[in-house]
């Protein structure tokens, strides 16, 4: 009988904790393997392999494109690299970036479900917004598992409260007591007939992050044309139909979920407000010196009419910062609004 031997596990800030004590309760002769993407910029130094091997017993490395699976061992994925999974081996591609990050949650999780179905045990840790609950979603639609960080117990509640919002999770626990969790669901029995066939547009997503061409694919067939731009290309962006949460595609292949394209609006609307006060703040300084130098030159009326327009200026200047300092301030899930920033 099948076990789920295919763990895929998604985390963002703070996640480097979390991962460090999920690894360390796992057993050493764990009879599956798992798969890791932890948002990173595409320049950083990769040291999350080598982490994961001291805190716990398994060893990880980076995943190395069409290598063969092996139990018992963590395959991560390298920065600015897509972690896909085919029947049998590991894929790194360079496909369109999905919520603004390469790596991405969601790419793996759904290459996971079309390749094991029910095999897969799904895990999303730490993290800001809203990245892994989409793949989630697909994972427990083919018929695995899906488990969650306790939201009050990570550093960034965002991620795994999304996916608690959206699928119905199996198993909830903070990030220690998480190794035992799997090691023991690891064995409990896979339902092979649970989970729904693989749809044409799971397929589509699929390829697209294989890098096929999303155009030549039919990307404008997975729904219907919105009003939105891409923030990563600017084409228009397809709301796509189906599955939790809400999302959209552009024609290039980049995807966002509607948390993603609201977090980016936010991050905007923050720098152009600092780019007002900015100019605004050198207008008051340009007028200040202008009305020094009328009163050194002995036109005081003048010099008067120029600071009754600074201190305009500056109540004006006050209000807009007052606004984009609310911009920034943490809402109730505990991150930072406007902040899709990796660790």
């Amino acid at each position: 009988m099948p076990i789920h031997d295919i763990i895929v596990i998604g985390a963002s800030a703070g996640g480097m904790e979390a991962l460090q004590d999920l690894v360390r309760g796992l057993p050493p002769d764990l009879p599956a393997a798992l798969f890791v993407v932890w948002h990173l910029p595409a320049h950083s130094v990769g040291v999350l392999p080598d982490v994961l091997t001291r805190a716990g017993p398994l060893p990880a490395r980076h995943a190395r494109d069409g290598e063969l699976i092996e139990p018992g061992r963590i395959y991560v994925a390298p920065p600015d690299w897509h972690l896909l999974l085919e029947p049998g081996r590991v894929r790194l591609t360079h496909g369109p970036k999905e919520n603004h990050f390469r790596p991405a949650v969601d790419p793996l999780f759904r290459s996971a479900a079309i390749a094991y179905g029910p095999r897969v045990i799904g895990v999303v840790l730490s993290g800001l917004l809203d990245d892994g609950t989409a793949g989630m979603w697909v994972i427990k639609d083919r018929g695995g598992l899906a488990v969650v960080q306790e939201p009050d117990a990570a550093l960034y509640p965002s991620m795994p409260a999304s996916v608690l919002e959206y699928v119905a999770v199996d198993e909830r626990r903070p990030a220690a007591l998480l190794g035992p969790v799997l090691a023991q669901l690891v064995h409990t029995p896979v339902d092979e007939q649970g989970g729904r066939p693989v749809s044409e547009d799971l397929n589509l997503e699929h390829r697209i992050a294989l890098e096929d061409t999303a155009l030549d694919l039919g990307v404008t067939q997975l729904g219907t044309p919105s009003l939105y731009t891409c923030p990563e290309c600017h084409g228009v962006l397809i709301q796509l139909r189906g599955g939790a949460p809400l999302r959209f595609r552009c024609h290039t292949g980049h995807a966002f979920t509607a948390d993603a394209l609201l977090a980016h609006a936010a991050a905007g609307i923050e720098a152009n407000l600092w780019s007002v006060v900015r100019t605004m703040d050198e207008h008051v300084l340009l007028l200040t010196q202008v009305a020094h130098q009328l009163q050194e030159a002995g036109n005081p009326a003048a010099a008067e009419r120029l600071r009754a327009q600074v201190h305009v200026a500056h109540q004006q200047t006050h209000a807009i910062r007052a606004v984009a300092i609310q911009q920034h301030l943490p809402d109730r899930s505990g991150h930072l609004d406007g902040d899709p920033t990796p660790p």
